[in-house]
C-alpha cells in the first residue's frame, strides 16, 4: 500500500488539533495575503535569496493575534474560518501554501511551535553560517545535498565542508548545470534520487511540503537510510506534527 501523501497526513493530524480544542466552528478569520519583499526578509546586503528575485513569495496567516508563514510560486489570498482553510483541495500549490501557513499561525498560537517568521535583515546570512556549523559539530566532515538553492546556505556549507562535499538541485532552469561557490547545481526535476544517493546527509527547503515534492524526498532519503533535515519557516508546524528534524536558527 502506498505511504499516505504529507500534505494529507498533516491535514488529518491538523483537523484532530482543531476538533480537540473545538475551534473548527468558531468565528475565527484566517486572512492570508501576500508579503512586500521588504516586510518579508528586510535588507539583506547580499541580493541572490530567491525571495528578492521573486521566484517565490511569502504568504502570512494571522490567527488570533498569532501568525504563520509559507513560501510559494502560486500566492492566493484566502479569508475564512479553520473550518473553510480544512475543506481546502489540497491537489494545487495555493491551496496547500495556504493549509501549511494557517498551521504555523495556529500551533504558534497555541504555544505548540516557535520560529515561524522569516529572519530579516543580515539573520538569514547568520543562519546559515549557523546551519553549516551544526551540521559539522554533529555529523562530522560529511558529503551534503541540498534541496533548493538558497545562496546564503549553499556559501556556507561550501566553505565548511568544500565545493568537492556539497551539491545542490534546484527547480529553476536558470540555475540548473551552474556552478555555485564552485557547487554544482543539478535537475531538482530529475536527480534528486542521484542527490541522495551521492550525499550522506539531504538538508531540504520545506518549501517542498508546498510544491508537493517532499513525498518522494522523504521516501528516498528512508530507502537509502539517509538523514534528512528540513529548513525553513514552511516547515515549522509539520516537523513537529510528523517528527520532522529542522533547523531555522534565527526565524520569528
Amino acid at each position: 500500500m502506498a505511504a499516505k501523501p504529507v500534505i494529507e497526513e498533516v491535514k488529518e493530524k491538523f483537523q484532530a488539533l482543531v476538533a480537540e480544542h473545538q475551534m473548527g466552528e468558531v468565528p475565527v478569520q484566517v486572512t492570508i495575503g501576500t508579503l512586500p519583499t521588504k516586510q518579508a526578509i528586510g535588507s539583506p546586503v547580499r541580493q541572490d535569496f530567491p525571495l528578492l528575485e521573486g521566484k517565490e513569495v511569502m504568504i502570512e496567516a494571522q490567527f488570533k493575534g498569532s501568525f504563520g508563514q509559507a513560501f510559494t510560486d502560486k500566492p492566493h489570498d484566502f479569508t475564512g474560518s479553520l473550518k473553510d482553510a480544512l475543506a481546502l483541495s489540497l491537489d494545487i500549490n495555493d491551496n496547500r501554501a495556504i493549509l501549511i501557513a494557517t498551521l504555523n499561525a495556529v500551533m504558534a498560537h497555541m504555544g505548540m511551535v516557535t520560529g515561524v517568521r522569516h529572519c530579516r535583515d543580515e539573520e538569514p546570512e547568520e543562519c546559515a553560517a549557523q546551519i553549516a556549523q551544526h551540521i559539522l559539530i554533529n555529523f562530522g566532515e560529511i558529503k551534503v545535498g541540498l534541496i533548493g538553492l538558497q545562496p546564503a546556505i549553499l556559501e556556507n556549507l561550501v566553505k565548511v565542508f568544500g565545493a568537492d562535499n556539497v551539491c545542490c538541485t534546484d527547480l529553476n532552469p536558470k540555475n540548473v548545470g551552474s556552478q555555485k561557490f564552485g557547487a554544482e547545481i543539478w535537475d531538482g526535476r530529475t536527480e534528486t534520487t542521484r542527490l541522495i544517493s551521492w550525499c550522506d546527509l539531504l538538508l531540504a527547503t520545506s518549501s517542498t511540503i508546498v510544491n508537493n515534492t517532499f513525498d518522494g524526498i522523504r521516501e528516498e532519503t528512508v530507502s537509502q537510510g539517509k538523514r534528512l533535515i528540513i529548513f525553513g519557516v514552511t516547515g515549522a508546524g509539520v516537523s513537529v506534527l510528523l517528527g520532522l528534524e529542522r533547523v531555522c536558527f534565527q526565524a520569528h
